[in-house]
């Protein structure tokens, strides 16, 4: 293969190309979603959504296979499916981190005078059609599959190659916040609901820089695990499928993520979120063949 793509000093190997595909492919179609009217109830409209999704995925994928050698290709798959990388702890943490948060933000709501929130359809639901949590899981884990295939899976990564994993876990959160703006403009989807300027559209831009960081926590505390974010940014969605909580309860969810994100820098350090060395981004075949060249 040709060494120079393999290099860690290519052009493509940095994170700036990976963000300029993702970009492109996504709001290509997005932008055509949104110019067709007809949002998510139409062919056309899903169609266009769905394919704008898988940006950061394929953008994930070929810049894996354009860029890493053999062992680099493997380890990219190895960390989607290896269970054994997230331990017990890591795991627990996985399930509750996102769980406790929102009903602290919902508690505290209570408190001040609100009504915190209530049960989301599936829970409501339950008793008299408790299957209907099946597509409820599928559709909270598939989104986040497709796109931690690039925005952990590979291009944190590279920011980590270049910056500190809080600085790298920033850049990706203002990235990934960007990448969801044509979102808004497309009938029928979450973002079109919030508005464009809204105090609801400050907040959900807002919020995906601590979450990212926590994520980045999450990622260099379990090997790099692509599986792990996936997990956690599946717990994200199917928490808000079981819990519908006040707009207040929301915002407070908000802070509560960024004195989160704070307190994991404060005690797990901004160098690498890990409380150590944080885990090699190259693949030892991978880093044999860099030395090589």
């Amino acid at each position: 293969m040709n060494q120079d793509l393999t290099s860690r000093g290519s052009k493509l190997s940095g994170p700036w190309p990976f963000f300029v595909v993702a970009f492109g492919w996504s709001w290509l179609f997005w932008i055509l979603a949104a110019r067709s009217g007809t949002g998510l109830a139409s062919a056309t409209g899903g169609g266009f959504l769905v394919l704008g999704l898988l940006g950061p995925m394929l953008a994930g994928i070929g810049f894996t296979y354009l860029t890493r050698d053999k062992e680099g290709r493997r380890d990219y798959w190895k960390r989607i499916t290896d269970l054994r990388r997230i331990g017990t702890g890591w795991y627990l943490t996985i399930c509750l981190f996102v769980p406790v948060l929102i009903a602290i933000a919902a508690v505290l709501d209570v408190l001040l005078g609100g009504s915190g929130g209530t049960w989301g359809k599936v829970i409501v639901e339950f008793g008299s059609a408790p299957w209907a949590i099946v597509p409820s899981a599928l559709y909270a884990s598939i989104i986040p599959l497709i796109e931690e295939l690039g925005w952990r899976g590979y291009v944190l990564d590279r920011l980590q190659e270049k910056w500190t994993a809080l600085a790298s876990g920033l850049i990706l959160g203002v990235m990934w916040s960007l990448w969801h703006l044509p979102l808004f403009f497309i009938p029928d989807t979450y973002q079109y609901g919030l508005g464009v300027g809204t105090p609801a559209f400050w907040l959900f831009m807002a919020g995906l820089v601590p979450l990212t960081v926590v994520f980045s926590w999450i990622f260099n505390n379990t090997g790099r695990s692509t599986l792990a974010v996936i997990l956690l940014h599946a717990m994200v969605n199917f928490t808000g499928e079981l819990f519908a909580v006040s707009a207040r309860a929301d915002a407070l969810s908000i802070l509560l993520w960024f004195l989160a994100a704070i307190g994991i820098v404060a005690a797990w350090g901004a160098s690498t979120l890990s409380g150590g060395q944080r885990p090699a981004a190259i693949a030892p075949g991978e880093a044999r063949s860099h030395e090589a060249t």
